[in-house]
């Protein structure tokens, strides 16, 4: 493809050059030639004046005079004969034929007439001037010529010249042109070579980004963040793929035995038996499944964003959430952030389902612009373990255990739902030696920041 574009762009290029430089030439000797015959004309134009005022003062000489090379002057009487001649014209050979100067004169009238003839009687292609004047009550005929040879030949030798300069021209030109455009184009090579190993190894890869800063720069690094995005795609679908393989293995084992028993015994297992020992497990499998499904959609597609209230949220959240007896929950503190609410909601849903199922007596829930801090008093968890625990389906020992209430992909996706959303949650140890959960928003333009 790149040796396609290059030679495309050459024969594009140079045929542009070869229509210019043709045109130059064109015009270059239209212009020529027209110049050459203003002078010539301007010269037969004033040495027929100069003469019919010598034969209008009746001071005609014999020697008629001339200046230019090639130049020629003569006075005709009616009948064409010679009446007086510049000296290198001859006395009885006008300077054109009779049959010429009588159709010249007819276009006169009383005024110099400059044509080009190519019948000349001294030089076959001659520019001529002539005008009728009156002279003892006699027409006679004053005629200058000039050689036209000259100009031809110029304009000759500059045609024979351009033919020869324009192909030369052109190809030169198309050879530098050919290897500018391998110059140019020779990153665009590399990022389509460093392409076709990333199609064909099927997986990671990252295309070389040019030394200098340029259009091409920047379309690397594009399609390097484009590459990036895609491999974490790959990356959340084959660990869906995984963790729905792993952790649906559990419940179904669970199911299929069920099953069996009660196919083997179907006397002993009544229908309503089944259910209820089946209907825990088939609950946890569609929690299992949302759950992963909303992890491998985190960051496919942007969410709107808006200013959120954080206080009603946080209350419109603890009035969902199903009632421990003997844990209450308080809400503290006012502030505003940047999110999308059904995502902050699922986060902030997260943080206080995880610190309920732990708590001993109270959860404490405190909000400032920006920031939300779920505390609990269960027994917390150790400060080597608060990362890990973000990760999905780690099992912690002691208290906080992944107990049969939660999939154990809660913090997980509150940690991937901030980050998108451009905040964080993160762990530490509440003032009651608890777990304290902390979410943080971008701020509202114009708010101040969360306390330290």
């Amino acid at each position: 493809m790149g040796r396609r574009l290059r030679t495309r762009l050459t024969v594009v290029t140079t045929g542009l050059l070869t229509i210019a430089l043709v045109g130059g030439a064109v015009t270059l000797t239209w212009v020529l030639s027209a110049s050459r015959l203003a002078v010539l004309d301007q010269v037969v134009r004033d040495r027929v004046e100069v003469v019919a005022g010598l034969v209008a003062d009746g001071r005609l000489p014999d020697a008629l005079p001339v200046a230019e090379p090639g130049e020629m002057v003569q006075v005709l009487d009616e009948d064409g004969l010679v009446l007086a001649t510049s000296p290198n014209a001859s006395r009885t050979l006008p300077l054109l034929s009779h049959d010429q100067i009588t159709g010249l004169v007819a276009q006169t009238d009383g005024v110099t007439v400059v044509r080009s003839s190519a019948d000349g009687s001294y030089d076959r292609e001659v520019r001529v001037a002539v005008r009728a004047v009156q002279s003892d009550d006699a027409t006679v005929v004053v005629v200058a010529t000039m050689p036209l040879a000259e100009v031809q030949g110029l304009l000759r030798a500059l045609r024979v010249a351009l033919v020869m300069v324009v192909p030369a021209c052109t190809a030169l030109f198309g050879l530098a042109v050919w290897l500018a455009l391998g110059r140019a184009l020779a990153p665009v090579e590399q990022l389509r070579a460093a392409a076709a190993q990333v199609v064909d190894a099927g997986g990671p890869g990252e295309l070389p980004v040019p030394a200098h800063e340029g259009e091409l720069a920047a379309l690397a690094r594009t399609l390097n963040e484009m590459l990036d995005r895609l491999q974490v795609a790959s990356a959340r679908q084959r660990s869906f793929v995984a963790d729905a393989a792993h952790e649906l293995r559990s419940p179904l084992a669970s199911i299929r035995a069920g099953v069996e028993v009660a196919q083997a015994h179907p006397d002993t297992f009544e229908a309503g038996e089944l259910a209820a020992e089946l209907g825990p497990q088939v609950l946890r499998m569609q929690r299992l499944v949302d759950d992963l499904l909303l992890l491998a959609r985190v960051g496919m597609s942007p969410r709107a964003s808006g200013e959120l209230d954080l206080a009603p949220l946080v209350r419109e959240v603890v009035e969902a959430l199903p009632v421990r007896p003997g844990v209450r929950i308080t809400v503290v503190g006012d502030g505003t952030a940047v999110g999308d609410r059904e995502a902050v909601g699922r986060v902030l849903r997260n943080l206080l389902d995880n610190a309920l199922r732990h708590a001993t007596a109270q959860v404490e829930v405190t909000v400032a612009d920006g920031a939300v801090e779920v505390d609990d008093d269960g027994a917390g968890i150790p400060a080597g373990d608060r990362e890990r625990v973000f990760e999905r389906f780690v099992r912690l020992d002691e208290a906080r255990e992944r107990d049969a209430g939660g999939s154990g992909l809660g913090l997980a996706i509150a940690r991937e739902l901030a980050r998108e959303a451009g905040g964080d949650v993160r762990l530490g140890e509440a003032p009651g030696g608890g777990l304290r959960a902390g979410l943080t928003l971008a701020r509202v333009a114009g708010a101040p920041g969360p306390p330290g």
